[in-house]
């Protein structure tokens, strides 16, 4: 849908109350300049204010409060039910809500993905988690309607050294991304810098599914790869809020998914998949962690 332009004195449509020669206007015709050169460029739906990034923020301090909470307790003999649990009664005690809970169907209120689980595992009493076993624990978490979204890998007790090494070298590729992310860049130089470093290591990383705008909803756009060429996809602009979550694979980066619950997504191989993600918003000069 095309945007309604603005005249200089008219209210800026941020919201902010001030004219839009004073707010937004100059932002709008940078970005205004990389549209007619033919790239893609935000709407102004996913440019937040400072009050939502404000929101956003302190609904991150709650999503890495239950990761912490849940960091404390994981162990090996517990289940991923557990870890569920864990989950709900941080987040409810915070005066928060788990977004995963019945979003679209899911049943429970945290991802639970161990071993070759790439993401999406539902928490189940019958899943234990055992010694050597490494497991993405997904939180999200809505806090006075703002959107926030993290996670993390945890090693269970002593694992093998090539389990070891991919949690390591995911999160490293998460690292690598979050260093491309500045204004006027592009989501491709974020995504080939974490590809990079993931087949610098013997590593894939998963096409299919991505990141993801979020912090008025759950799920906004941009879709978020990890496998984009630099100079490609989406124009980075300050206000912009997005998850970096690469999944990196030990080997293939092909997936499947779970036919029978529709939505555990797993390596095709086999093989081990591990994923650290945080929330961040794009700065004047760089970004800021809202979430991790």
């Amino acid at each position: 849908m095309q945007e309604k332009k603005l005249e200089r004195n008219d209210p800026c449509w941020c919201g902010s109350g001030k004219k839009y020669k004073q707010c937004h206007m100059r932002l709008d015709e940078r970005i205004h300049t990389f549209a007619m050169a033919g790239h893609l460029v935000p709407e102004h739906r996913l440019i937040k204010t400072a009050g939502q990034i404000d929101g956003i923020r302190e609904s991150g301090k709650i999503n890495a409060a239950v990761l912490d909470h849940v960091a404390a307790h994981i162990r090996a003999g517990m289940s991923t039910a557990e870890i569920d649990r864990l989950v709900e009664e941080k987040t409810r005690a915070c005066h928060a809500v788990p977004a995963p809970l019945g979003y679209e169907g899911f049943p429970k209120s945290v991802c639970t993905s161990v071993n070759d689980q790439v993401c999406h595992g539902i928490p189940s009493e019958k899943d234990i988690l055992r010694e050597g076993d490494i497991v993405n624990v997904d939180v999200s978490t809505i806090y006075r309607g703002y959107f926030s979204d993290s996670s993390r890998m945890f090693i269970i007790g002593k694992t093998t050294p090539e389990r070891e090494r991919l949690v390591r070298v995911a999160k490293e590729c998460m690292e690598a991304g979050i260093a491309q992310v500045r204004p006027w860049q592009f989501l491709g130089d974020m995504a080939d810098a974490v590809n990079c470093h993931a087949k610098k290591n013997g590593c894939s990383v998963v096409a299919e599914v991505g990141g993801h705008g979020v912090g008025l909803e759950f799920h906004e756009d941009p879709f978020v790869s990890y496998v984009a060429p630099k100079g490609t996809e989406m124009l980075l602009v300050p206000g912009m809020v997005f998850t970096i979550e690469p999944m990196v694979n030990a080997g293939s980066p092909e997936i499947c998914i779970d036919e029978e619950n529709g939505w555990t997504i797993y390596t095709q191989d086999g093989k081990p998949s591990a994923q650290w993600e945080v929330t961040v918003a794009v700065t004047e000069d760089g970004c800021e962690i809202l979430a991790w």
